[in-house]
């Protein structure tokens, strides 16, 4: 009995120092100090001696056994989780003399930048921006910028219309009424910045919501040549200078007379190429000269007052600076596109 005693002991030692880990160490306690265990075993097998006197000796042996065993395992465990510890703190210790890591930052949305380069121009230039509804009435959105009922030109804005007289703006030139209101009878330079809403088929150039700037300066004498100037002024600032304005004729209800505002090619420099279809030339935006009939519903006495106003599409501002050949691209929240924006 006492030579299984020794071995067991020996054993048990050797199997311990192999265990190096939590779960080794679990198991070897199972195997050797459970109620199953082999010291447990011995102590049952103590009944088969016969002699009073060696059962008592081998009895303390193999109690002093089971408590040696009992230490050299708390302390075993107490080593491996020692060392798992400082495993950890050693894994999660920052080195505070390392350069931080820069966190991935949001940018601002190539349409919000273009906007606010636009805005810093013009404000620039002495003009004010202003704020006006998404949703207006048929009076503002168009019976007081000269499209009565019924009337052609409303043909060219197709309308998401929320009740019979009430509709989301089809444009920013509404903006144009509420300014006007607001400070006749003095002279004002107003911008309004905004998004607008047209119930149009989704193409690669135009969206059912867009944005535009309007523009509109109303005091004595002011004509076609003052709003010539500040076009002229505003395009060499943003697509550098020594850029080119070229005026076409044309219509719109609100202003009389009409044009269409075109800067020479940026790429070719107005030799003609794919961008500007071989003309040389770029469409960036519509004014005229204030009507009178709109004049007077702002406020103003025609008499006394003139003005201009103009119009342009901040997403065709940014196709054109950026060469960019679909205006879906701006809102399909694609990072790919998002992040060349930087």
């Amino acid at each position: 009995m006492a030579n299984e005693i020794d071995d067991l002991k020996q054993r048990a030692e050797k199997e311990l120092e192999a265990a190096t880990t939590p779960d080794g160490v679990d198991a070897w306690q199972a195997k050797y100090l459970s109620r199953k265990g082999e010291v447990k075993q011995l102590l049952r097998g103590i009944g088969k001696i016969s002699a009073p006197e060696e059962k008592k000796r081998i009895g303390r042996e193999v109690n002093v056994l089971n408590e040696t065993l009992e230490k050299k395992l708390a302390s075993r465990r107490e080593k491996i989780l020692g060392e798992a510890r400082a495993r950890q703190v050693a894994a999660e210790t920052v080195d505070i003399s390392l350069p931080g890591t820069r966190p991935s930052c949001g940018r601002v949305h190539p349409v919000n930048r273009m906007t606010r380069e636009i805005c810093e121009i013009f404000q620039n230039m002495g003009f004010q921006i202003f704020e006006s509804p998404h949703i207006e009435t048929d009076a503002n959105n168009f019976q007081l910028l000269n499209f009565p009922k019924h009337h052609p030109a409303r043909e060219m804005q197709d309308s998401f219309f929320v009740s019979e007289d009430v509709v989301l703006r089809t444009h920013t030139s509404p903006g144009q009424i509420h300014a006007m209101r607001e400070c006749a009878p003095e002279p004002l330079r107003a911008l309004l910045p905004g998004t607008c809403y047209r119930n149009e088929a989704i193409t690669p150039r135009s969206e059912i919501q867009f944005h535009q700037i309007e523009g509109l300066a109303v005091g004595p004498d002011i004509g076609l040549a003052d709003l010539k100037g500040v076009l002229l002024e505003f395009v060499r600032q943003l697509f550098g200078p020594g850029r080119k304005i070229l005026l076409r004729g044309s219509y719109f209800p609100f202003t009389e007379p009409s044009v269409e505002v075109d800067v020479d090619c940026i790429l070719c420099d107005g030799k003609g190429c794919r961008l500007c279809k071989d003309s040389g030339w770029l469409e960036i935006l519509g004014a005229g000269v204030v009507h009178p009939n709109v004049l007077r519903n702002g406020g103003y006495d025609p008499e006394e007052f003139s003005g201009f106003a103009f119009g342009l599409g901040i997403e065709r501002i940014v196709m054109l600076r950026y060469a960019i050949d679909d205006i879906r691209h701006f809102f399909a929240n694609d990072l790919r596109f998002l992040e060349q924006f930087s």
